[in-house]
């Protein structure tokens, strides 16, 4: 639902990465306008801040005026303010338009992720007393929360501790404390309002280098969801979850610290019907073929994922599986998501190591087949059910996990191939990695001898 324009008081940022540039890439990825006025104008890219220069405070409400008496935005967000004068226009202006109705989302952007101060000391003070009163919610990160309240902040506890004393020094009714500067733990973010104090959790990603515009990129979309009528744990959760993505997503740009990738979000809907159509032309290829000896006695799966794909309704298969049919194989019915578990989470594993190792098919254990691979020089790796660990049997459906990780873990890196010699009830199963279904048809086929 478009919840109407929305607009963004904040620096602008020459790399892309953060500022105002960001923020609006948020907004259009979540089907927003998005509007903007420019606080100051940074020398900045990957490798940190180089130069900052303030607009003039009249400018700055000069913009401000032009957009809220014609455009009428539903919801603003602050960022980089840079000076007290400019926090103390902007606090007044729009302490004004809050009483109109529209939402508020102050981000206190004080230090870049490199270092480099980005509001000066004489403003915290009026930030302080004039800009976060008329805030709905404000969402410092920890150095930031640190330098509100002079005070360090190194646990868990200690954030819960701090968001109550923040939000008790705002005198708003919101404060979203982000706790992905604690380092030694999983990311937290502390929630707290008048219902009371509330831990959002999350998982830490294994990046250093796709961290910078987090702040801003989780700001423009909790202003979004805000605006969208969402409750405030609510539209917390789903910022959350949105800065996740982009981190996720992020593709390394320059040298330094590179920015979260806010389209990463759009990119498996605008991929959900490619993804369908290539499972159809490997398909229709493995078709053509007389493959019944390729078909194992439970049956073949040919999968290919979303790519930022996170859970099996994100990768496609063919319900019912692959069957054996006189000389060839047929399908029950054609591809869809969220068909087969079992090629989702090899799929998945692998993706995990490799992201661009989106398709996986399984196929006969046949030694002809592996003896052929290494000709082929195919990069092999196995695994055998005998090495599993108890507690990884007796949790449903881990053992694909644990094997394919294994194999990855002998090989380096994701192999072409990898063999699993079965065990007691369990049949022994070639399995077949590759960047997209084509691949991993063609990689079966030349394993048969028909290519």
């Amino acid at each position: 639902m478009n919840p109407g324009p929305v607009l963004t008081v904040a620096g602008s940022d020459s790399g892309g990465g953060a500022g105002l540039q960001q923020d609006l890439k948020v907004f259009t990825v979540l089907g927003t306008y998005g509007s903007s006025v420019v606080t100051a104008i940074t020398v900045q890219n990957t490798l940190g801040v180089h130069g900052v220069e303030p607009v003039d405070p009249d400018f700055v409400v000069k913009q401000l005026n032009a957009v809220l008496e014609d455009i009428r935005p539903v919801a603003v967000k602050t960022g980089m303010l840079a000076t007290a004068e400019i926090v103390e226009t902007v606090a007044d202006r729009l302490g004004r338009y809050a009483n109109k109705g529209a939402v508020i989302v102050v981000d206190p952007v004080m230090i870049s992720k490199s270092g480099h101060r980005l509001l000066d000391q004489d403003a915290v003070d009026v930030l302080k007393n004039k800009l976060l009163p008329v805030a709905d919610v404000f969402t410092p990160n920890i150095p930031e929360a640190e330098a509100l309240l002079g005070r360090r902040i190194q646990t868990p506890e200690d954030m819960r501790f701090a968001a109550a004393d923040l939000l008790e020094l705002a005198d708003c009714p919101s404060v979203v404390l982000k706790g992905g500067h604690l380092h030694a733990h999983d990311p937290v973010d502390i929630l707290a309002y008048k219902e009371g104090v509330v831990e959002i959790t999350g998982n830490r990603i294994s990046t250093t280098r796709h961290t910078h515009g987090t702040g801003c990129t989780f700001s423009a979309a909790l202003l979004v969801f805000l605006a969208r009528g969402l409750g405030m744990e609510k539209a917390v959760r789903k910022a959350k979850e949105f800065v996740t993505r982009a981190i996720r997503g992020a593709v390394p740009v320059g040298k330094g610290i590179s920015p979260t990738n806010p389209l990463s979000m759009i990119e498996n809907d605008i991929a959900r019907y490619p993804v369908i159509e290539a499972l159809e032309k490997a398909w229709k290829h493995l078709l053509s073929f007389p493959c019944r000896p390729l078909v194992p006695e439970v049956q073949i799966n040919l999968g290919y994922a979303l790519p930022w794909a996170s859970s099996v309704q994100d990768v496609a298969a063919f319900p019912g599986r692959i069957v054996a049919l006189e000389e060839g194989v047929a399908r029950i019915r054609g591809p869809a998501y969220g068909a087969s578990s079992h090629v989702a989470r090899i799929i998945l594993t692998a993706m995990g190591h490799d992201r661009t190792c989106r398709s996986a098919m399984n196929i006969r254990y046949d030694p002809g087949y592996l003896k052929r691979a290494q000709d082929l020089g195919y990069l092999m790796a196995g695994f055998s059910r005998k090495d599993e660990p108890i507690e990884v049997k007796a949790r449903e459906g881990s053992t694909l996990v644990w094997g394919v990780r294994r194999a990855i873990e002998e090989a380096g890196m994701v192999p072409d191939i990898i063999h699993d010699s079965g065990d007691i009830g369990k049949e022994p199963i070639i399995r077949i990695l590759g960047h997209d279904p084509l691949e991993a048809v063609d990689k079966a086929l030349r394993l048969a001898g028909f290519l």
